[in-house]
């Protein structure tokens, strides 16, 4: 299955890596802030997820390093979702919808 599938089909925990103050500047519906330096302490919570994990943050960059941090990690089901602008761009047009 291809991320978009797995976004529009709300199978994966979507993690913005952004700061909190970016965050609250606009983000994916339902999606969980976890910035990037903090990462290393959520190894946990990350282990428990049964989920695909989509990372994303304003460009990619970010959620590129938190994608080989996790999968370095021995996280696995990860992928780098890259723009917050993106995933919401998708899950706007699913279906076919231009509005």
């Amino acid at each position: 299955m291809n991320l978009q599938n797995l976004i529009h089909e709300q199978q994966a925990l979507i993690i913005d890596v952004r700061t909190p103050a970016e965050f609250m500047g606009g983000n994916v519906l339902g999606s969980i802030n976890i910035p990037l330096h903090e990462m290393p302490n959520k190894l946990d919570f990350f282990n428990q997820q049964n989920h695909p994990i989509v990372l994303c943050c304003a460009s990619g960059n970010r959620s590129g390093q938190a994608a080989q941090f996790l999968t370095q990690s021995g996280i696995t089901n990860v992928h780098n979702g890259g723009s917050w602008y993106d995933i919401n761009f998708a899950n706007n047009n699913k279906n076919g919808n231009t509005k």
